[in-house]
């Protein structure tokens, strides 16, 4: 895990005191060494920041040669570099090391951009071939690890880890569509075009994509993965378990490769619990205590302590937990939100601040992390109207079975108005989501946005869309629109404090597998994440395997944001508000408090 920048510069000369500027603006990423590479012709400098998790000598730093050809900065983890170069070794390819990055270049002189194909990991990186001169950029399946750039048409390319690397130079000036987007609709995503970020002139290569770049500065930019939604096998239920174990466990098994000491985030929820248990099992007979880091809350209601018990009582831990309270919001929001860089869509990003502050006090570098399983295997609730809508549209005798089921264990009625208890209830309600995709005229909910902000955006759909096929929204969240996010927040907030998190359950051998699966599979008879719940049973206490509530790391931010602190800290950000032109003066901000102080605290840290 490492911070990467460089400037490839197609006229002139590079200044490696540049790039030395970059690195430093992200210096957290890679506090245990640095370097810098000015490539013979003096036009590209790349830069990079280490934090060593494999291989901890010096030969394994970075940037790094290869054959007098190559040079990569390499920022994230191949999991399966043991077994990748042992595979070229037997191709004839050699190597100086024992670190994975050196298995990217080998991999690359082997395979060219169809090395990502073999890689099963987390990365961004940018590699240099001198004879072709070329320079190859990509980045992981799921956008795990950040890439960011600027492209000058034919005079510059600039890419970094994280985008306050790029405005060393220059002021960065606040993209307002999607400022627009984050008030109106509290999202932080552009799923019609997924490079554009919160500020103008700052793109993001996309997850799952790569691009060259040659001398001249002509850009090919291509995608070489995606999820076949439309895949289906036919497996029983006892084979999918038996295969969804095995591809699970694999995952956790090469994400526990690491020479640093390593750890697990454990909410107390079925995916933290899954894996942590998992952990337990593969240590063997005897278990030694894993390292674990908890977020609690005073508030009852939020707090997971007694399903973190339970864990405990199940494999032996060393627990670590961190009590978070409001003083979070007041003393650590706005530096969050520097790290982050654009306004957080909810409150989590606190408590896992905190989390990942704890870690570096007990100083376990590397964590792994239950993220991606509620996008891939249907965790959420909203995962239940494209699903029911399958089932309505292909079997209807499934349909009214499988509602009973749901409305048995939920108690509460799947939609309290009704609208999936006919099919002509159910095409109407589409058919008006449709429609509210469609409009154009501003909705009078937005009337709080200033006038000219609202003119400026007229033409701003809401970035959401509509799904009849569980697998189709299962895929719009896992790589289009949502995930990224969260995967986003899990990087800024570990790399602050120089910590790494790894994802098992975004191995794409797994998510590949799952989505093969019949939508039976991932929610059944009112349950979510059903293959895992099933697959894990006999593994995690019962209590949390059949748990029916999901709480996470989501804090009590609304009484938080009741404390006379936080009060004068919203009608503060109402001001500058009114004052940028972006809300009306006398507008009604119930309900929109976190959403204003984001936005306040967002322009305020990059001086907007």
């Amino acid at each position: 895990m490492c911070g990467i920048a460089g400037i490839f510069d197609f006229k002139n000369k590079v200044d490696a005191l540049r790039i030395k500027k970059m690195t430093d603006a992200i210096a957290w990423r890679g506090p245990d060494g640095e370097g810098n590479w000015l490539s013979p012709d003096g036009k590209l400098c790349l830069g990079h920041r280490r934090l060593s998790i494999i291989d901890l000598s010096e030969r394994a730093g970075q940037p790094m040669h290869y054959i007098n050809r190559y040079t990569l900065v390499f920022n994230g983890e191949l999991y399966n570099y043991k077994e990748l170069r042992a595979d070229l070794i037997k191709l004839g390819l050699h190597f100086q090391t024992d670190s994975d990055t050196e298995v990217v270049l080998a991999a690359f002189h082997q395979y060219r951009e169809n090395c990502l194909q073999h890689f099963d990991g987390m990365f961004a990186f940018a590699l240099w071939d001198e004879l072709e001169k070329k320079l190859f950029c990509a980045r992981d399946r799921f956008g795990e690890k950040p890439f960011f750039y600027q492209y000058n048409g034919g005079n510059s390319f600039q890419f970094a880890s994280e985008m306050k690397a790029l405005m060393i130079e220059h002021k960065p000036e606040v993209n307002r569509k999607m400022l627009f987007n984050y008030m109106a609709y509290n999202v932080s995503q552009n799923p019609t075009n997924k490079s554009e970020t919160f500020f103008k002139n700052i793109f993001k290569l996309e997850p799952a994509h790569y691009l060259f770049i040659a001398k001249a500065g002509q850009i090919e930019k291509k995608c070489y993965w995606k999820i076949d939604a439309r895949k289906q096998i036919k497996i029983s239920e006892e084979e999918a378990e038996k295969k969804f174990c095995k591809l699970f466990f694999q995952s956790v098994e090469r994400r526990l490769r690491s020479d640093v000491p390593i750890g697990s985030s454990l909410s107390g929820g079925l995916d933290s619990s899954s894996l942590v248990c998992a952990i337990g099992k593969l240590n063997g007979e005897n278990p030694f205590p894993q390292n674990t880091f908890s977020a609690r809350f005073h508030d009852s209601n939020f707090d997971e302590g007694k399903f973190i018990d339970e864990v405990a009582a199940r494999t032996p831990l060393n627990k670590h937990e961190v009590w978070v309270n409001e003083e979070v919001l007041f003393a650590d929001l706005q530096n969050v939100i520097y790290h982050i860089e654009e306004p957080l869509s909810n409150s989590s990003p606190l408590a896992q601040w905190k989390v990942m502050q704890l870690a570096k006090e007990k100083n376990v570098t590397v964590l792994l992390d239950g993220q991606g399983a509620d996008e891939t295997l249907a965790g959420y609730l909203h995962f239940f109207k494209p699903y029911f809508a399958e089932l309505f549209f292909s079997d209807k005798k499934k349909y009214r079975e499988q509602l009973l089921q749901y409305k048995k264990l939920r108690v509460v009625d799947f939609d309290a108005d009704g609208k999936f208890e006919s099919g002509i209830k159910f095409r109407k309600f589409f058919a008006l989501l449709g429609k509210i995709r469609r409009r154009i005229s501003t909705p009078s909910y937005l009337n709080f946005l200033n006038e000219d902000f609202i003119r400026e955006n007229r033409n701003e759909n809401p970035p959401f869309k509509v799904f009849t096929k569980l697998n189709d929204s299962l895929k719009f969240f896992s790589t289009e629109f949502g995930l990224e996010k969260l995967l986003t927040y899990a990087d800024r907030n570990s790399m602050a404090f120089s910590r790494e998190i790894r994802l098992p359950f975004l191995s794409h051998e797994l998510v590949d597998f799952i989505f093969s699966l019949p939508i039976e599979m991932k929610i059944n008879n009112g349950w979510t994440k059903f293959i895992l719940r099933k697959s894990m049973e006999e593994i995690i206490p019962e209590t949390i395997a059949w748990r029916i509530d999901k709480l996470g790391y989501q804090p009590p931010i609304n009484a938080w944001l009741q404390q006379p602190k936080a009060q004068q800290m919203i009608i503060e950000a109402k001001d500058f508000l009114v004052e940028k032109k972006l809300i009306r003066k006398n507008t009604e901000i119930k309900g929109r408090e976190w959403m204003l102080l984001n936005t306040a605290l967002f322009l305020k840290a990059f001086n907007q």
